[in-house]
């Protein structure tokens, strides 16, 4: 899998955490040989839009529209979290993407306790860009999210300074202004001069839904895009998430920055936002990924789910066809890449990339027989056929099990700290 979509037959070789030879290898000893014949063998997939923080709210905002959303459910939940119940957030969510052959993500978490997060998801052997949540102008949230604009900035930095490029690279730090809606046009400014300063990708949400949109109207007098380019934030490094609502103007501003779009199928239809206009966005050659957005808002945190609802949704707008099975193929995969900025370290099979890998079985009646290897992966494969993921060349998932992780104690102390995290929050 590369930008001209070949598929090879043959053996893949992997030599200290990269990809040494693809198609033929050169006889050699390896450490150890996997059968993959009659299998897929493809990057590891990219999800460009997650909250780890939220794994432990499945099943607790359900039915409601973003807004009451956020203020009813997500943000007490998030306000009640402890170190303990977000290290069991993350790591279940762990478990969660690396059995479902996710390998890289980029993570927005709550405003407090970072820290637990980066030190989680760096033993869980995945790549991540992990951002503090950044909320400094949110009158409805609860008091703990409620920051001073100051001092998000300077949590933002230490985190930055204590975990960017760490763990041989796989960790990095992105600023997390939350949304327009609940950050300071003083807050946006501030990120967006600071991300250039030192390269770092911004994580924010954009254009979801209508109810936000006319927030920001009455906030701001523009429309979101346009705001997010008056505060220097559009920008290459500006990551976007969800840009359901986005006209003909702000499409093009999207296109004029190099602003990068994370696509969330799965959340938008369950929170009743609508269907991004996928298609008309990479005409313009605006480079969209997918991301399966919070466990709080989908429920689950599959790839598999995602690609396929991308190709359906926009089959059902424009006619089939409209996003092929190797266009939404390319968005998992090269695509994020391209999105985090690492195209040239991740995302495709090609000599001296890391060797992010997935391999996914077609052992199953679903998956068989299937000549169109894209087909088969869009529209045939589950999440349960992943057979081994592989991240800088380390076996995280060995014939369907976890190799560093414990999913059964993953799932005890969830549960665990559910019950109290619920209990703080005074859910009504």
């Amino acid at each position: 899998m590369n930008d001209r979509l070949e598929v090879a037959q043959g053996d893949l070789s992997v030599r200290d955490g990269k990809i040494a030879a693809l198609g033929h290898v050169p006889d050699g000893a390896h450490d150890r040989v996997i059968d993959a014949a009659g299998d897929l063998l493809l990057p590891g997939f990219v999800q460009t839009h997650v909250h780890l923080c939220q794994t432990l709210f499945r099943g607790l905002a359900d039915d409601l529209s973003l807004m009451d959303w956020l203020r009813t459910r997500v943000w007490p939940l998030e306000a009640a979290h402890t170190d303990a119940s977000l290290r069991a957030s993350a790591r279940l969510a762990a478990c969660e993407l690396l059995r479902g052959g996710t390998t890289s993500i980029l993570t927005m978490e709550t405003v407090h306790d970072t820290d637990v997060v980066f030190d989680e998801i760096a033993r869980s052997g995945l790549r991540a860009t992990i951002g503090k949540c950044m909320m400094d102008d949110a009158a409805d949230a609860p008091a703990r999210l409620k920051e001073n604009t100051n001092t998000s900035i300077s949590d933002a930095l230490t985190l930055f300074d204590r975990w960017h490029d760490t763990h041989d690279g796989r960790i990095r730090v992105a600023f997390a202004p939350r949304f327009a809606v609940s950050c300071s046009r003083r807050l946006l400014e501030a990120v967006a001069v600071l991300a250039a300063e030192r390269g770092l990708l911004v994580h924010t949400h954009a254009s979801e839904s209508r109810g936000e949109l006319a927030l920001v109207q009455k906030r701001t007098g523009m429309d979101n895009i346009a705001y997010l380019v008056a505060t220097g934030l559009a920008s290459p490094r500006l990551c976007a998430a969800h840009c359901v609502h986005v006209d003909d103007t702000a499409q093009a501003l999207l296109a004029e920055f190099d602003v990068k779009v994370l696509h969330c199928p799965s959340a938008n239809l369950k929170l009743g936002s609508g269907v991004a206009p996928v298609v008309e966005m990479a005409r313009r050659r605006i480079t969209v990924s997918l991301g399966a957005d919070g466990a709080a808002c989908n429920n689950r945190l599959d790839m598999f789910d995602e690609m396929r609802l991308a190709g359906l949704l926009q089959a059902s707008r424009l006619g089939p066809g409209a996003l092929t099975s190797c266009d939404v193929v390319w968005m998992a995969t090269r695509g994020g890449a391209r999105t985090l900025g690492l195209d040239s370290e991740i995302g495709s099979l090609e000599p001296g990339k890391r060797a992010d890998l997935v391999l996914v079985g077609r052992g199953g009646p679903h998956a068989g027989p299937m000549s169109n290897p894209y087909s088969a992966l869009v529209y045939a494969a589950r999440s349960s056929d992943v057979r081994t993921t592989l991240v800088d060349g380390r076996v995280l998932v060995d014939e369907g099990r976890l190799t560093g992780l414990d999913p059964e104690e993953a799932v005890a102390r969830g549960r665990e700290q559910v019950r109290q995290l619920t209990l703080q929050a005074r859910l009504g």
